[in-house]
């Protein structure tokens, strides 16, 4: 059985920065530019409409922003394999990363209209996982480009200091365990985002009653 709390990428990552202490600083560093550079997409794409479409540029602009100055393939796909450690799955090859892509780009797209916020967001979410485009910074960039669809197809910068992606970091096991859900179940050939919908549902509600409390002084949600 995995171990659900170790899920993480294991590759030949080229380190610009060797010292895990101040890669680690660095990596808190680009996670607040990266959210930045989300909201910033975030308005651009309200201002467009429905000119707005989801492009492989964004996500490699999102991990660069994660990536600048730690790895020197920041804003790029892996150039080889990739193993996860503490899942059973394993991602697809290489050369399969840039048409995975864009079908992922493609099917929020196609699905844009008749797709709710919710499930568009947990698609992005897991399917970027399960592709695992990236030598490292998979779940960074999955859990940003998750919360730029959802903002954007909810045309709103959501409020609240207790952001989703702020909320996977603080406890990534029910995260993890979502991210299994999907990927055992298309393993068997089957499209089960219903963990991941529970999960992302379950944060955006804690987002939004955090507005209430600071608005108001009151605790709504346990």
């Amino acid at each position: 059985m995995t171990d659900a709390t170790r899920r993480h990428s294991v590759a030949t990552e080229a380190y610009l920065i060797m010292d895990e202490k101040a890669r680690a600083e660095a990596e808190a560093r680009n996670g607040l530019l990266q959210f930045d550079l989300a909201r910033d997409m975030i308005v651009d794409a309200i201002d467009k409409g429905e000119k707005w479409k989801l492009r492989p540029s964004m996500l490699l602009s999102l991990h660069r922003e994660a990536l600048q100055g730690i790895s020197i393939y920041a804003g790029n796909f892996r150039p080889a394999e990739v193993s996860i450690e503490g899942s059973k799955h394993k991602p697809v090859g290489a050369f399969q990363v840039p048409g995975l892509i864009e079908d992922l780009c493609d099917y929020v797209n196609d699905n844009w209209t008749e797709k709710t916020a919710v499930h568009l967001a947990s698609f992005v979410m897991w399917r970027l996982n399960w592709i695992h485009p990236f030598s490292d910074g998979n779940g960074r960039t999955s859990r940003m480009v998750s919360y730029l669809v959802l903002c954007v197809k909810l045309q709103l910068p959501l409020p609240g200091v207790k952001t989703i992606p702020d909320q996977i970091v603080d406890n990534r096991r029910p995260y993890f365990d979502a991210l299994e859900a999907a990927d055992a179940a298309s393993e068997d050939g089957a499209f089960d985002l219903t963990k991941m919908e529970e999960l992302i549902e379950g944060m955006l509600a804690t987002q939004l009653a955090s507005v209430l409390e600071t608005a108001t002084g009151k605790h709504f949600l346990s």
